[in-house]
């Protein structure tokens, strides 16, 4: 299965059925674990004191949007809790003291999936593949996403905007755009019903812009570059990056899903655009774990690097990390080719023969990658992606002067 799809935000339970009313949404959110794959939130209502009766759901970010009627109508009266839980749902913190609601929400007037916050501007957050994030509407189970050239002209109905050049459908709420974006665009998205009807309308439309100007060293690879971790956390989520912690600033040219040889097909079309001097290059993880001889990766790696010098680019290869065959097996309910290990082997062997900074060494365990450092065998963690980082700042200005 897609990694671009494995490690999208799962949408959360649904706290009521059907449509909400035009009373509007309520936003919750609360600082974010990010060891927790997803949260137990518990409301309870209180009459003078007193327990009233409570309810539960799942919550897999750490914010969501409730509907301003049925159960939560009376505000003043309604308190809750969240807790932090990993994969198994075991608890892995304390529960929040009960919060008053009402104190806790940000109301919402349109009814429609709530754009997260735009985080390109972060270090690390510059994105050539771009992944748009939202909060679930209550009654939605899917969605549908619209990428558009400029801000649409139709801000209400469920039509598509005469600005419409890209999105989709899709049932978890962060979407990754295939096709790498330049300039100015917008996005935008509305909920969907299992029948496919519209929930609600099409959100407010968020502003993106991407510039080709300005970058000198890129950062090439799948989704491990790419970002996201944790099962929740997408590309946006930049605690997941890499890129978020080098002392430099970078463009990330990661593609989730690529193998080495998306890698080298991909070359001219999204790196020369960006008239780079250095290009930090790790690939290939998906290609050996799915039984691509070493030798073919090995190629591929040789004719990125020739690429790089035919146009002027300093090639800095990354070794590849570890990897967690029954990790990758419990999350994404994928098989790890046999002699991975081997393979693994000789394309790190390679890279510590050619210009490179040795992101591997950072994980001292016989080529597998703990469970508290990759919880899905793959897709580093934060403290694993902090670790990367370190690598390449200490041994960076071998390279760049």
């Amino acid at each position: 299965m897609n990694p671009k799809i494995m490690i999208s935000t799962i949408l959360a339970a649904l706290l009521a059925a059907g449509t909400v009313s035009a009373e509007g949404l309520l936003h919750l959110s609360w600082k974010p674990d990010y060891d927790a794959v997803k949260y137990d939130v518990t409301f309870s209502r209180r009459d003078q004191g007193k327990m009233e009766g409570t309810w539960k759901t799942t919550a897999y970010m750490s914010d969501m949007l409730l509907p301003e009627s049925g159960q939560f109508k009376d505000l003043q009266e309604l308190y809750w809790q969240e807790k932090p839980l990993d994969f198994d749902g075991y608890p892995i913190g304390m529960e929040s003291r009960p919060r008053s609601l009402e104190s806790s929400v940000t109301p919402v007037s349109r009814n429609a999936p709530l754009p997260r916050q735009d985080r390109s501007g972060e270090r690390g957050g510059a994105l050539l593949y771009p992944v748009y994030s939202y909060v679930g509407n209550p009654g939605a189970s899917s969605y549908e996403i619209e990428v558009l050239s400029a801000y649409p002209e139709n801000m209400e109905g469920t039509a598509h905007s005469m600005y419409h050049i890209g999105g989709g459908d899709f049932l978890y709420t962060d979407f990754y755009d295939d096709t790498p974006r330049f300039g100015t665009w917008y996005w935008r998205v509305r909920g969907k019903d299992e029948e496919g009807n519209p929930v609600g309308q099409w959100s407010l439309p968020q502003k993106r812009q991407f510039s080709t100007e300005g970058y000198t060293i890129g950062l090439y690879g799948d989704s491990i570059t790419h970002g996201g971790g944790r099962m929740s956390y997408g590309p946006n989520d930049l605690e997941y990056s890499y890129g978020h912690y080098l002392d430099f600033d970078t463009i990330n040219l990661g593609d989730s899903g690529n193998t080495s040889h998306d890698m080298v097909e991909r070359f001219d079309r999204d790196v020369l655009p960006f008239h780079l001097k250095y290009l930090l290059i790790l690939g290939g993880s998906n290609s050996l774990r799915g039984g691509v001889p070493a030798e073919e990766v090995i190629r591929d790696l040789q004719e990125i690097q020739q690429k790089c010098r035919d146009h002027g680019i300093v090639p800095i290869l990354l070794t590849l990390p570890p990897i967690n065959p029954s990790s990758i097996d419990k999350v994404f309910h994928e098989p790890t080719a046999e002699g991975w290990e081997e393979a693994f082997r000789k394309v790190n062997a390679f890279i510590r023969t050619q210009p490179h900074i040795d992101t591997a060494a950072a994980f001292l365990y016989d080529n597998l990658m703990p469970e508290h450092l990759a919880l899905d065998g793959l897709h580093g963690d934060v403290e694993a992606k902090k670790r990367m980082a370190d690598m390449i700042n200490r041994h960076i200005g071998e390279f760049v002067k």
